[in-house]
């Protein structure tokens, strides 16, 4: 486990703003991926993640830095180094058995050559009997195995896996993860070594023998943490479990920020981006922290297995509840401040009041929102003026994002009203009463 296979040294990768500036998504990333193991990477969704993977595979290239592939320079894709994609990427016209054939073809490979490689993966992937199916015939865990399966017919050295699992439901996912451990343990996988991006935690400690965790704004590489367990691992065993607690303690290490982790303490921008996390379920977890058993106190791993929230979710909520003020993180454990638990003891209206004080106080975007409202002498404004705000800083999916999650909360809070037909944002009732 000694010999690199891919390395990146100090690899930085930016993309341009709205406003042609450069955005820089990876900066000083230092990785090594090495034979024989697999790592698992963690990190909040936009930390650069997957961008870091296309640059592994060599589908994009890095602004600064270098991408080493055994010990040379990648440029452009590297043959030996495959991956599978969370969205299967099919083409839904195409059989199971042409699907799979596809990087065979085009690499070039006679077809009696190409048969025999893809039925071979069709039996190590479990897909025997569905080589004439169409994608639209299968369900979600087959169509994951074709995606596999067309990653491995080649033969790679590295597989890297973009949340594989993710798209499937637990059971599913569960079982195609520990298939492909079995063939990873017992060596009937071409592949050398694998890294395995994914946003859950548990998947991370039963596959990895190492975890990383990815900081934000920009990405790199925050913190490692070795997985010396032998396998298979037993979920509900106290080494798996002080491992899982361990991963949350890093995960949210620090200064909280959303889309951010950082050592020192920082304040929320204008131009950031916002927890998906949705009124409700900040609610149901303050709820719960006041309620016994948590009284005020809960682990995360816990409280994820009594809430059935998914570690992002989870997280997210977590990251929301600090925040706003009415919780923070400690070592993997959720606390409520005092101000949660005056916010948990009152009434809706109540609630809605101190939520819209707290927004106002930590939300930058939710501020400028209800400032520029308040001095617009129409009371109303277009949400493609705080978008092209957001594009300077973000893309355009965290832009969306951002801008709606600072619109619910708003509403909830009883600063603004938004028109869902026109995209109008307006003052609310109760602010233009006071104004007159």
């Amino acid at each position: 486990m000694n010999t690199p296979i891919v390395e990146l040294k100090s690899v930085g990768k930016s993309f341009r703003s709205a406003d042609g500036t450069a955005r820089s998504v990876l900066e000083g990333v230092d990785f090594s991926l090495k034979e024989g193991e697999i790592v698992a990477l963690l990190g909040q969704s936009g930390s650069g993640k997957s961008t870091m993977l296309r640059i592994m595979a060599g589908l994009i290239a890095a602004d600064h830095g270098q991408v080493l592939y055994r010990g040379l320079p990648l440029y452009g894709p590297a043959q030996a180094i495959s991956m599978v994609f969370q969205s299967f990427a099919l083409f839904p016209w195409l059989t199971v058995q042409k699907n799979i054939e596809l990087g065979l073809e085009a690499k070039g490979m006679p077809p009696e050559d190409r048969v025999q490689r893809v039925a071979a993966a069709i039996e190590l992937i479990g897909l025997s009997g569905f080589e004439g199916a169409l994608p639209r015939e299968l369900s979600g865990g087959m169509r994951q195995r074709v995606g596999i399966a067309r990653a491995l017919v080649l033969e790679p050295e590295v597989l890297l896996m973009d949340e594989a699992f993710s798209a499937l439901d637990v059971l599913t996912g569960e079982r195609l993860r520990e298939e492909i451990l079995e063939l990873w343990q017992t060596k009937q996988l071409p592949t050398k070594a694998i890294l395995v991006v994914s946003h859950n935690i548990e998947e991370a400690v039963m596959m990895a023998d190492r975890v990383l965790i990815f900081a934000s704004d920009p990405g790199r590489v925050r913190d490692e943490l070795p997985v010396t367990l032998s396998r298979p691992r037993e979920v509900e065993s106290s080494e798996v479990r002080g491992l899982i607690d361990n991963v949350y303690g890093l995960m949210t290490a620090g200064a909280m920020r959303p889309g951010r982790v950082s050592e020192k303490e920082v304040k929320l921008q204008l131009g950031d981006r916002l927890p998906e996390a949705d009124i409700a379920r900040m609610d149901g977890i303050l709820e719960m922290l006041a309620d016994d058993p948590f009284q005020g106190r809960a682990d995360l791993p816990e409280l994820a297995e009594k809430t059935e929230l998914t570690d992002q979710e989870l997280l997210s909520v977590s990251r929301a509840l600090t925040l706003m003020g009415f919780a923070h993180l400690d070592h993997g454990d959720i606390i409520m401040n005092p101000l949660g638990a005056k916010y948990v003891q009152a009434n809706v209206p109540e609630r809605q009041e101190i939520f819209g004080r707290q927004l106002l106080e930590n939300v930058p975007l939710v501020a400028y929102i209800h400032h520029g409202l308040k001095q617009d002498p129409s009371g109303d404004l277009h949400e493609d003026l705080f978008l092209r705000l957001l594009r300077f800083t973000l893309n355009e999916d965290d832009a969306r994002s951002a801008l709606r999650i600072a619109i619910e909360w708003g509403r909830y809070g009883d600063l603004f009203e938004y028109n869902y037909t026109t995209g109008i944002i307006q003052m609310a009732r109760k602010e233009e009463v006071a104004a007159e």
